[in-house]
């Protein structure tokens, strides 16, 4: 047991000031105070013994390895063997066994001496430069070295061997802490009790984590927990021989007089007396690292030192159990949890899944589990996707462990997670779901249904349960991602087809549950799902950065699984859409299936039969539906059945034409029966045209259908529609469709072929007589009608552009067409009066994607639609600056113009700086700054022309009532500073000077609020310097919170003379570059400004002068990092929140929280089976005065990390459709 004999090193956090700080040294009066008599064993640094005058001196041992054991390099001629403890353990080149040998037999020979050697080996592991020598370590206290090693630090640089990135560097640390738990081992008989080397390694260790190096906190930090770790290790064992020992003690004294060894006994006794004297020496030797330095440095200012703390007490308690797992322990854990770091809550988690993974570890775990389940279930909407996985994994060992643990409101919120995006997080999810509804408990039970098969089997009642919850989540359109999440843990339930396939087929016996028509519907869609999965062997859309490389074992799993549903659905997928013939959406489902299909099964198998049976069931299907979704289902299948590669493709293509002939053929009839009736058509006329019309549009999308030339039908309805003005609006969009996909399919031929000029002729004609009539459309009274012209126009305008010569493709040029002003101007119209709406329909924003291909030199000053079409206008502008920056830079600058002379327009010259519309056009501003990206190199010229241009127009137009009040524009110069921070320095001045042309001195000694925008900009070119280069190398400006090494003289940056710089180049530029387009840009009267999110900062308080990671340290850095202040550097105070207020709240609670640290927390070994008279129940810590509990800050970690699990799911776009659903970056690549 510890006890008040031992210097515990103080922590500034304790204002107590109990306990003094360790010194390395004691004197021999010291010494003599202590005892070296009987009694119980004292902790502290004992003395060393005195050094007799009439010897002499002593010879440093050189160890096996080379070394010298104080740690100075040795001389060495040939000069490539390692010097020092440290290069020998860095190198890794020997076996730390023997590296622990060779300085146990140095410690043997002269202890300072090798003492000396390990502490320089702390120190340079640190990565000071520094060494102790053994003047220091037998003359200077441990403060005063300290001291003297910080002043000899490397300031010039942040990194240290931890933090240093590499494999070797890995390598050292895996080494270092090796090298610590070797140390241990091989020294817990006998060193380990000599109460010298221990005392010593944990006074330094203790002196150097409490130091504001960081480099001596972590390493030290590290030592002291992998130390702690290698005595829990030698306290185990301790605790195996004392009992043991008992054992052997009480058998032999149970033995009859005559053959009890007495001399046994007494041996046993003094084994068993020496075992608990050296169980109470690690006892001390543990409570002096955990008061000393884990309660400490667990609440860190360094997340990653908090982490070290957390991962090793986590081993602690899994290797010791006995004595670590109690609330008293488990309490450091469970307050983490909420800390603000997710490696931190990532580490507290991975030591929980260790212990809930013991079953027999659950009853003390159980207060625990009560007590933190809520905030562990709340972690599985952690906004570190890591975080959240092990939250969830460790959420199912409980339930594992027991299932009452778990309310069914834990569980709800851990089911919906088998919808997120993120696949690691559905998957852990679907491994609880599995657990929680699909795991089978009963083993009698199923050993009885694993007979049966089918609807019978042992999955029937589970896939009606999967389907059930399929329903019950309500997120239908995601069944690929839930059958994704459930794919590893349940595979065996997701690929029994033959249990599916039955329950779809057969009649339900008699009792069995009848499946509804919302069942079927469900049923259908995971099994298509599962289909896919197994066939394609890769996540659905949204989950994954793309496909994989599947291994050797994947590739032959997918084979078998392909083979399997091949030979299941060849026989029943005629079946099942004879059944469901009538119902849209199951068929579209069920046609998706054949996608998947071994096709050469059909010839391989012999089963020509079955492809009969399914190609007259299509064939009943395309006669009954008119749905979008069913016909371009079916029109897909016939697609993919009459591939080249396949020898069922001329059956298949017979069955196909004979289809389209009939479909023609109906149309054709249809269509002139409708333009002889005119304006006196009927309701069938017009079905009969819009059914016919509709199947043949879906097959063109995927099947050429030239020969049957589709255009001239389609065409003569459009010019009727257009001339007559009475046209059906489905008729029309889906005859406009139609042409489109005729004019693509004969541009295909053109290209693939060697056309003639007569070839060429005839398409520029048709084209251009369909661009006619989808302008003249575009004043359709039908909305429909207009949308669906303007993006055909778009589409159109796109492919038949300058890009369709490229490629060795010249031939092509008389295709080229280039819209006239009136097309360009009609096109921009629609854009404002329909895209620019406040509606929510996936239109807009596909005409907005269109548009925005047509016009990359032109900007959409919209910032009232940034997240409806914020993405599309990113795009764009990253599309315009790649073709000319500085066209692109003044096309920026003239929509804030236009913005600013609205603005100017509805309020007058004397604007409300502090208004919302003046803060909206700012946060544009801003956002626009955002795009010219961290180079500024690159953007140099482009910004510079910016500015150039918001001065001129800052400056164009004089006051009216004269020159002693603001130009009307002046205004305008707050907006422009958003875009200083973008200049280079030299380039400020040059700025600078080209604002002075315009400037008055009375200007200049104006200092009204009309005048405030003038001096802002000027200050924002003014500023500059060392804030400016750190915005552009670290993302952030410098603040008061500056390391002692800035303070230092750097290298100056690149610089240029004077005569080198870009002084005057764009000033004296002839401004001869117009805003590209030859139409003038409308004003966008429909823009509404957003308000600026941006507040500001709040008060710094004045820096405490205490140990960084104490606790009022703690409160300082919290209102720090509030302020947006952070610090990085090697002597720093790492302003950095530790833990939610459940944890910290206020200065008196820590206060409270330390006492009880130091008062309560004291390491006692549990008692061996025989030693019941230690054995005591442990005070519980969990009661509400140890922990302060805020609600509304937990609620902020857990509600402000919710996952976005609703996600698009997959694209359905028709094969010619020019990737408009396709996603609108992928879009805008194509165009490229």
């Amino acid at each position: 047991m510890i006890n008040s004999e031992f210097p515990v090193l103080q922590d500034s956090s304790n204002e107590s000031g109990q306990g003094d700080t360790v010194s390395l040294s004691l004197s021999v009066s010291e010494l003599d105070d202590t005892g070296e008599g009987k009694g119980k064993k004292k902790r502290g640094r004992p003395g060393r013994p005195p050094q007799a005058t009439n010897k002499k001196a002593r010879k440093s041992p050189v160890d096996k390895g080379g070394r010298r054991p104080n740690g100075m390099a040795q001389q060495n001629g040939e000069g490539g063997d390692p010097t020092t403890l440290f290069e020998v353990v860095k190198l890794g080149k020997s076996a730390m066994q023997s590296v622990v040998d060779d300085w146990i037999e140095s410690y043997k020979q002269d202890r300072d001496m090798a003492l000396l050697d390990l502490i320089n080996f702390f120190i340079q592991c640190s990565g000071c430069k520094g060494t102790v020598r053994i003047e220091m370590f037998r003359n200077m206290q441990n403060a005063e070295i300290i001291r003297k090693m910080t002043e000899e630090f490397d300031e010039d640089s942040g990194d240290y061997p931890l933090t240093i990135a590499g494999p070797q560097w890995k390598k050292f640390r895996y080494n270092f802490c090796e090298f610590i738990g070797v140390l241990i081992r091989q020294c817990q008989y006998s060193i380990i009790y000599d109460e010298y080397m221990m005392d010593t390694v944990i006074s330094l260790l203790t002196g150097l984590s409490d130091s504001q190096v960081r480099a001596f906190r972590h390493t030290s930090t590290l030592a002291a927990m992998k130390l702690m770790t290698a005595l829990v290790n030698v306290a185990l064992n301790l605790s195996i021989n004392q009992d043991n020992t008992q054992r052997q003690y009480e058998a032999e004294r149970n033995k009859v007089a005559g053959k009890r060894a007495t001399d046994k006994l007494e041996l046993l006794l003094e084994k068993r007396k020496e075992l608990q004297e050296n169980q109470d020496e690690i006892e001390n030797m543990m409570n002096s690292i955990f008061k000393g330095i884990f309660v400490h440095r667990y609440r860190d200012a360094i997340a990653e030192i908090r982490a070290i703390c957390i991962e090793e007490i986590g081993v602690w308690m899994k290797l010791y159990s006995d004595a670590f797992l109690n609330d008293s322990y488990l309490k450091y854990v469970g307050w983490t949890l909420h800390d603000r770091q997710g490696e931190v809550r990532l580490k507290c988690l991975k030591a929980l899944q260790t212990l809930y993974t013991n079953r027999g570890l659950f009853p003390k775990l159980e207060l625990f589990t009560n007590r933190f389940k809520d905030r562990i279930v709340s972690m599985t909407l952690d906004k570190e996707y890591d975080v959240a996985v092990e939250a969830i994994r460790l959420v199912t060992l409980i339930l594992h462990g027991s299932e009452d643990a778990l309310s069914n409101e834990d569980c709800e919120n851990v089911y919906h997670l088998v919808y997120s995006a993120h696949r690691p997080v559905a998957v852990a999810a679907g491994e609880f779901l599995h657990r929680k509804l699909f795991s089978r408990h009963d083993p009698q039970a199923e050993e009885a249904l694993a007979k049966r098969r089918g609807r019978n089997s042992p999955n029937g009642n589970l896939i009606r349960m999967l389907v059930l919850f399929f329903l019950e989540s309500e997120l239908h359109e995601h069944a690929a991602y839930l059958v994704d999440s459930l794919w590893d843990s349940s595979q065996e339930l997701l690929k029994d087809w033959d249990c599916m396939i039955e329950l779809l087929l057969e009649e339900p016996v008699q009792g069995e549950e009848v499946l509804g028509d919302r069942h079927e519907s469900a049923l259908i869609e995971l099994m298509v799902c599962t289909i896919r999965q197994a066939a394609e062997a890769h996540p659905p859309v949204g989950r994954g950065t793309g496909k994989r490389v599947l291994t050797a074992k994947e590739k032959k799993t997918q084979v078998d699984d392909k083979n399997k549903l091949t030979e299941h659905f060849i026989i029943a997928l005629p079946m099942l859409l004879s059944k469901y013939q009538a119902d849209a959406e199951k068929v579209a489902n069920l046609l998706q299936i054949p996608q998947y299909f071994d096709l050469e099964v059909y010839s391989s198998g012999r089963m020509e039969k079955h492809l009969d049976a399914l190609l007259k069931q299509i064939r009943v299907v395309v006669e009954k539906h008119t749905e979008t979704e069913v016909l371009e289902a079916c029109s897909k299948t016939y697609s993919i059945l009459c591939s080249e590669e396949y020898t069922i493709m001329n059956r298949v293509d017979i069955a196909r034409s004979q289809l389209i002939d009939e479909l023609t053929d109906r149309f054709s009839h249809s269509v002139e029966d409708l333009l002889q009736e005119g304006d006196e058509a009927d309701d069938d006329d017009i079905y009969n045209v819009l059914s016919s019309l509709k199947k043949l549009t879906a097959f063109h999308n995927a099947h050429d259908l030239t020969k049957w030339d589709l255009f001239k039908n389609c065409y003569r309805l459009l010019k009727m529609g257009i001339e007559q003005g009475s046209m059906p609006e489905q008729i029309a969009v889906q005859a406009l469709q139609c042409s489109h996909y005729s004019i693509l399919w004969q541009l295909v031929r053109i290209t693939e072929g060697s056309p003639s000029k007569d070839d060429l002729v005839a398409l520029r004609r048709v084209v251009k007589s369909f661009l006619a009539v989808c302008q003249q459309c575009l004043s359709n009274v039908n909305t429909p009608v207009k949308e669906q012209a303007f993006m055909l126009l778009c589409d159109l305008l796109m492919i038949f552009s300058h890009q369709l010569t490229t490629g060795s493709r010249e031939a092509l040029q008389p295709l080229v067409f280039n819209p006239d002003n009136t097309l360009q101007s009609e096109l921009l119209s629609f854009v404002l009066d329909h895209v620019f709406i406040d509606q929510d329909d996936e239109n807009q924003s596909m005409g907005a994607c269109s548009f925005s291909a047509l016009c990359l030199p032109h900007l959409l000053n919209q910032n009232q639609y940034y997240n409806d079409y914020g993405d599309i206008i990113k795009e764009t502008l990253s599309k315009t600056r790649q073709t000319d920056k500085i066209q692109c830079a003044k096309t920026l600058i003239l929509s804030l113009q236009q913005l600013f002379n609205e603005l100017v327009q509805d309020q007058g010259p004397n604007l409300d700086r502090t208004s919302s519309h003046v803060s909206g056009i700012k946060e544009l501003a801003r956002r626009f700054a955002l795009t010219f990206g961290l180079d500024q190199i690159k953007t140099r010229e482009a910004v510079a022309t910016l500015h150039k241009d918001g001065i001129d127009f800052a400056f164009k137009f004089p006051n009216p009532k004269g020159a002693e009040y603001p130009p009307p524009n002046l205004a305008f110069l707050e907006v422009l500073c958003e875009f200083s921070s973008k200049l280079l320095r030299q380039d400020k001045k040059t700025v600078h000077s080209y604002l002075e042309k315009f400037m008055t001195e009375y200007m200049m000694e104006r200092r009204e609020d009309v005048w405030l925008p003038l001096i802002a900009y000027r200050n924002s070119l003014l500023t500059g310097g060392d804030e400016d280069r750190m915005s552009v190398t670290t993302g952030s400006t410098t603040s008061r919170a500056s390391t002692v090494r800035s303070k230092r003289g750097r290298p100056p940056l690149h610089k240029k003379p004077a005569d080198e710089s870009v002084d005057g180049s764009w000033v004296m530029r002839n401004d001869t570059i117009q805003t590209p387009g030859g139409l003038q840009t409308p004003q966008l009267t429909s823009t509404v400004l957003r308000e600026n999110p941006r507040q500001a900062a709040e008060h710094i308080p004045e820096q405490d002068s205490s140990e960084p990671g104490s606790e009022p340290d703690y409160i300082h850095n919290f209102n720090l990092l509030t302020s947006g202040h952070f610090r990085r550097g090697l002597m720093e105070d790492d302003a950095e929140p530790i833990f939610e207020d459940v944890m910290m709240s206020s200065r008196g609670q820590l206060e409270d929280m330390n006492e009880e640290f130091e008062d309560t927390m004291v390491i006692d070994l549990p008692p061996s089976r025989n030693r019941r008279e230690r054995a005591e129940l442990r005070p519980d810590f969990f009661d509400s005065t140890a922990i302060i509990e805020d609600d509304s800050v937990s609620i902020s970690y857990a509600n402000s990390s919710l996952y976005d699990c609703v996600i698009t799911a997959e694209s359905k776009s028709p094969k010619w459709k020019i990737l408009h659903k396709g996603g609108k970056k992928a879009f805008f690549k194509s165009l490229m």
